[in-house]
């Protein structure tokens, strides 16, 4: 079922970084287009926003941004228009915001990074970050070991309280799915905060700015080897 929640926003996706703990496997292929039962991720990704209406996705480029670019010329999805915008050097999540800040004009943007997915519902995302009245949302999932990513602390009014470090103590807990809602004004604050999306804003923001969605879909972080070896199983029971 395809669904319209997102067609009037700006969708960016955060694809530059160079894919250090996945390079011995995927080599000079870019994380984005990592092949997931002979597919390269990016059509999965751009499939799935599809069904919520996405039309324009800005690509944040950077490490091997050729072939990204040749494919999505190469391979149009109708209806949806692709911007790449790349990176002549290291930008960091924020940096790259920045970076292509100009082209965002939405009034409300989604941001997420390039090498993320979870099994959700974008649109009831979209009604959680309206109805909250929201100038920050990120989807959050529970998962069986929060530790490895870092957890989320949010308190009884969706509010994000704390960022918790990684550690190697295995706890159930919410992580950030890498998925966000942002008031269009927010950006500019993004653009000033420092290279890191995670670091110089979000870690900055006074406590219960921020709110989170949770959910408990099921969460690939395709940058890692455990999760690209189990991609294929997972996305064969949503893309079939």
């Amino acid at each position: 079922m395809v669904k319209d929640c997102l067609s009037e926003f700006d969708v960016v996706i955060l694809a530059g970084g160079q894919g250090s703990r996945v390079a011995e496997i995927l080599g000079n292929t870019p994380k984005i287009l990592a092949p997931i039962d002979g597919q390269p991720y990016i059509q999965f990704l751009s499939l799935w926003l599809k069904r919520f209406g996405v039309r324009r996705i800005i690509l944040g480029l950077g490490h091997l941004a050729e072939p990204v670019i040749d494919f999505i010329e190469n391979n149009p999805i109708e209806n949806i228009m692709f911007t790449p915008v790349i990176e002549d050097r290291p930008l960091g999540t924020a940096g790259a915001i920045k970076n292509m800040r100009s082209l965002l004009k939405s009034s409300s943007i989604l941001v997420m990074n390039g090498d993320s997915y979870l099994d959700v519902d974008l649109c009831e995302f979209v009604d959680f970050h309206f109805t909250e009245r929201s100038d920050v949302s990120i989807l959050c999932t529970l998962i069986a070991n929060s530790n490895r990513y870092g957890s989320v602390i949010i308190n009884e009014k969706k509010q994000i309280t704390a960022f918790e470090e990684k550690s190697n103590q295995g706890e159930q807990g919410h992580i950030s799915a890498g998925i966000y809602l942002f008031n269009g004004r927010v950006i500019d604050e993004i653009s000033n905060s420092g290279p890191s999306l995670e670091r110089d804003f979000f870690q900055r923001q006074p406590a219960g700015r921020i709110k989170a969605m949770r959910t408990s879909g099921e969460f690939i972080d395709i940058g890692t080897p455990e999760d690209l070896k189990r991609a294929p199983y997972i996305f064969r029971k949503y893309f079939n």
